[in-house]
């Protein structure tokens, strides 16, 4: 396996208290799976995804243990995170258009990322060649400043940079939020492209687009509140979700082909709790149409059938 969380728990501190952003994670993603990672604003997921790179000094890492390929990584470590960092875990980020320098070629900005990792330029530039060709850049784009490239032209320069190194684990943050539709099929065929051709070698796609995932994920893991609510292969999470949170998710998406101009589409009723002042129990309890007693104990994340796990008693 080549990634494996366990019992991860990650919280902000604020002037009124420590936000749980992360509260007892665990789960795992194998050789060559790309995992997409769905929910609403303010689950985890970005939070989720940063800790595992340890890229916000915000967070405070409170407990839990992240291995890779059976090496412990040092999420609470700063420092001690930086050798693994772009060589073993990369992260496109969030609003990654933004993130190239305006003020420097990009081809210098390459440059300058391998030598900071001790590597000669002049040993990858091969290979940044054969990924540029790969996700449809022109060799020229290294001669350029970012202002001269389209938004999904940075996107895909972004996900060469971030990959230069053959991570094990790649992270995609909202990588295709801000594009239109025939570039996100770009985007997405491009990342599914790295794992194919054994250039990243597994990946967590995190997205609230539960139709990118679909069509690129080999499973989906949701998430609610700060915890996991259900992980599975992408066809069982679509076709027969656990979660009543998955269930309500999955039909408040539009189908294809269907006309709704007699009637509205249904959202889920409610707000996500505060995670300064979490609920005990199940999270989503005050919003769930299946609630019972038990529900104000926390259910446990358990596989409720092969490779299909649920945070629900109702599922078990």
């Amino acid at each position: 396996m080549t990634l494996s969380v366990s019992d991860l728990a990650v919280h902000y501190r604020t002037t009124r208290g420590d936000v749980r952003a992360l509260d007892g994670v665990s789960f795992g993603v194998a050789d060559r799976e790309i995992m997409g990672l769905v929910g609403e604003s303010g689950s985890g997921k970005t939070t989720l995804g940063k800790s595992l790179i340890r890229l916000d000094s915000r967070m405070r890492h409170v407990g839990g243990t992240v291995t890779l390929d059976g090496r412990e990584l040092p999420i609470g470590d700063d420092r001690a995170m930086n050798s693994f960092r772009f060589a073993e875990v990369s992260i496109v980020p969030q609003y990654a258009m933004s993130a190239l320098n305006p003020t420097r070629k990009i081809g210098r900005m390459v440059r300058e990322l391998v030598e900071s990792r001790k590597i000669r330029f002049a040993s990858v530039r091969a290979e940044l060649d054969r990924r540029l060709d790969l996700v449809g850049l022109d060799r020229a784009v290294l001669d350029r400043y970012p202002l001269e490239l389209s938004g999904g032209m940075k996107q895909r320069m972004v996900m060469v940079i971030s990959t230069l190194l053959n991570p094990a684990l790649l992270i995609a943050d909202e990588v295709t939020s801000a594009l239109d539709v025939s570039t996100q099929r770009a985007v997405a065929q491009a990342l599914v492209g790295f794992r194919d051709h054994d250039l990243v070698r597994s990946m967590i796609v995190i997205t609230h687009d539960f139709s990118l995932v679909y069509q690129m994920a080999d499973t989906i893991t949701v998430m609610y509140a700060g915890r996991l609510a259900e992980k599975a292969a992408t066809e069982t999470i679509v076709t027969t979700p656990r979660h009543p949170y998955t269930q309500q998710l999955i039909s408040a998406l539009p189908e294809v082909g269907v006309r709704y101009g007699g009637k509205r589409l249904s959202g889920i009723p409610g707000t996500p709790p505060s995670l300064l002042d979490p609920p005990p129990g199940c999270r989503f309890r005050d919003r769930c149409p299946l609630a019972f007693a038990k529900c104000v104990e926390e259910p446990p994340f358990v596989e409720v059938g092969p490779d299909h796990f649920a945070a629900c008693w109702k599922a078990q």
